[in-house]
């Protein structure tokens, strides 16, 4: 059994041992706790210095953060319950499903946001204040939600009005084809998720290349912002997986099918875990002003240990 991204994918012809259910487990719980202790830190830091939460570019950054917080507990969840309970009600899957696909969805937005600030910071400096105002980026980041929100909706109205209500009583493993499971819904998705990947990689590119044109006879802060587009590309590249995640999974089950389940537990730390850890590193390392207040928060947990 396994979970990958926003959906649970179980392989009942290879079960796992149980040492090698304890082994992924562990390691999933261990990853997810150490990438939320980390992030923890950083949303401390955010709070506690002006510096940051009245900066647009930490704002959209922090919210990042917190969203993937919850991403990431969310599909550890499901990852356990999927080896401990096997089943759940229909019910508190569709809650655990959408929330799930919700804050799947709102990273890449996320990302291309912070790739137009970065963009606008380095090609506009001038104008800048006056366009990533506080008001406005906080605006945006509650556009992120209604938006990812009104994709991940009219899933929930169909299987409400589609699917008898015997099926809402009833107990399932937990994935998003067994709960949204109409072939029109599918559809939709596919749909969507190919919208997704246009418009993200296409601001992407553009804001990349405007940038590493300006970086050229800029300063090093322009080459830092290139680089820092570059890294959001590759994060970007890691979470958008998720939209061509069947198409992987069928791949995968035709290649190595007697370690099907292996497969897909690799492809959860890949593009699940994986891409959840960059942004600690993005901004709590390479990030000079963060890496300073984050430092004296660490040091101080530490000593306060002792």
């Amino acid at each position: 059994m396994n979970v990958s991204s926003a959906n649970v994918t179980v392989v009942v012809e290879y079960r796992d041992s149980f040492l090698k259910a304890v082994i992924k487990n562990v390691t999933v719980v261990a990853l997810s706790l150490f990438i939320n202790y980390i992030n923890a830190g950083l949303i401390y830091t955010f709070c506690e210095h002006q510096i940051f939460n009245s900066n647009p570019r930490y704002i959209l950054f922090v919210h990042l953060v917190i969203n993937d917080m919850i991403q990431v507990s969310l599909t550890v969840t499901i990852f356990i319950i999927s080896y401990i309970l096997y089943k759940l009600p229909v019910v508190t899957c569709c809650i655990l499903m959408f929330f799930t696909i919700i804050t799947t969805e709102n990273s890449p937005l996320n990302l291309a946001c912070m790739a137009i600030e970065c963009y606008i910071a380095i090609c506009f400096p001038l104008r800048h204040p006056q366009i990533c105002t506080i008001k406005r980026t906080i605006q945006l980041v509650g556009l992120i939600w209604v938006t990812t929100t009104l994709f991940a909706l009219p899933d929930l109205f169909q299987t409400l009005a589609l699917e008898p209500l015997d099926f809402f009583k009833s107990n399932i493993f937990c994935l998003r084809e067994s709960v949204f499971r109409n072939p029109s819904i599918i559809e939709r998705r596919n749909i969507t998720y190919i919208t997704y990947l246009c418009l993200v990689w296409s601001v992407l590119f553009y804001t990349y290349f405007k940038v590493l044109f300006t970086a050229k006879t800029a300063s090093k802060d322009a080459k830092k912002a290139r680089n820092t587009i570059f890294l959001h590309g590759f994060q970007l590249l890691l979470c958008m997986v998720t939209y061509v995640e069947h198409l992987l999974k069928q791949a995968l089950q035709q290649w190595f099918p007697k370690h099907y389940s292996d497969s897909l537990f690799a492809c959860y730390i890949l593009f699940q875990i994986l891409p959840r850890s960059i942004s600690p590193i993005l901004y709590g390392l390479r990030d000079k002003t963060f890496r300073k207040y984050l430092k004296t928060y660490l040091l101080c947990k530490i000593i306060k240990i002792r």
